[in-house]
């Protein structure tokens, strides 16, 4: 008989926590800014596997772990499969143009 697992829930900062340093520091590494571009040309949210970047899974759980803390990304669990979205409205809402000006920036 399969041993069911219960996974922790993931924490999200309410909008009010978000800070604009949290957010440029979360923005600061490639691989967290890669997976925002992702997340930001996606019209659905991306499941951890759909994410393209050269890190180990641990690696990416961590980034996302990061992104999630600092408010930029949202995660929901459904079963084993955490799907990932952008806080593009509470990040627009509270800092104006910053997240649209670090998606256009050159790569």
């Amino acid at each position: 008989m399969a041993k069911s697992v219960t996974l922790p829930p993931l924490v999200h900062p309410g909008r009010d926590e978000i800070t604009v340093e949290g957010v440029l520091r979360a923005l600061a590494d490639p691989v967290r800014l890669a997976i925002v571009r992702q997340l930001a040309a996606a019209d659905h949210e991306i499941a951890c596997g759909g994410l393209t970047v050269p890190v180990t899974k641990s690696t990416l759980t961590h980034h996302l772990s990061i992104l999630r803390q600092a408010g930029v990304v949202a995660g929901r669990q459904e079963g084993t499969t955490r799907f990932n979205s952008l806080r593009r409205n509470d990040l627009d809402a509270l800092f104006p143009g910053l997240l649209a000006g670090v998606l256009a920036a050159p790569r």
